[in-house]
């Protein structure tokens, strides 16, 4: 009975460790470099 506590145990710990590795991953695509508009300080806001 303890082997099988053992082994289900592994699964389940498996199971969340390769559900938060997938969950991590919040960006789809590949990244984008920053662009030249990006070092334009002080930015101008407008007014309300």
């Amino acid at each position: 009975m303890n082997n099988t506590l053992l082994k289900r145990s592994a699964m389940v710990a498996l199971a969340i460790v390769l559900g938060l590795s997938v969950a991590a991953c919040g960006k789809k695509g590949p990244l984008e470099p920053p662009t030249d508009a990006g070092h334009e300080y002080p930015r101008d806001y407008p007014t309300q």
